[in-house]
């Protein structure tokens, strides 16, 4: 499954200097040649949009809806406090990208088949880091 957001970088703002670094980054490239290995190994590329899905609240159960089709009144009931830390209604702290990843997710687990209902709030605190840097042989810290 590849989140993709058609025309995420474009009109971008983010200063002069993170302008001429960010948006030369090829995503489009990127996301082809996935596609490519995925159909060369046999695994099924899906592709879905992403918006709103930084913005909604998973554990909170917030909808998410489609690129353009957000209403005038929606409003997420948590929100972004930081750089990678998300608070819910709740006031219980999650980490950012594994909420957007979540509401990814949710997006196509009706299509997928996927039950999300084993995703908690414990798995998006403390998500799993795996050092793919690192050889089997070094102990990680």
């Amino acid at each position: 499954m590849f989140g993709w957001g058609q025309g995420i970088k474009q009109e971008i703002n983010l200063g002069k200097k993170q302008n001429q670094q960010f948006v030369q980054i090829p995503t489009a490239r990127l996301k082809q040649r996935i596609e490519q290995l995925c159909q060369q190994y046999g695994i099924e590329f899906l592709e879905t949009e992403e918006a709103n899905t930084s913005t909604a609240s998973f554990v909170d159960g917030d909808t998410v809806p489609k690129h353009g089709e957000k209403p005038d009144d929606w409003k997420s009931s948590g929100r972004r406090v930081k750089r990678g830390l998300f608070r819910t209604a709740m006031n219980w702290y999650i980490n950012a990208d594994c909420n957007g990843a979540a509401n990814i997710i949710r997006k196509v687990s009706t299509t997928l088949g996927i039950d999300t209902s084993g995703v908690c709030r414990g798995a998006l605190t403390h998500p799993t880091r795996i050092y793919i840097w690192v050889t089997a042989n070094q102990k990680l810290s």
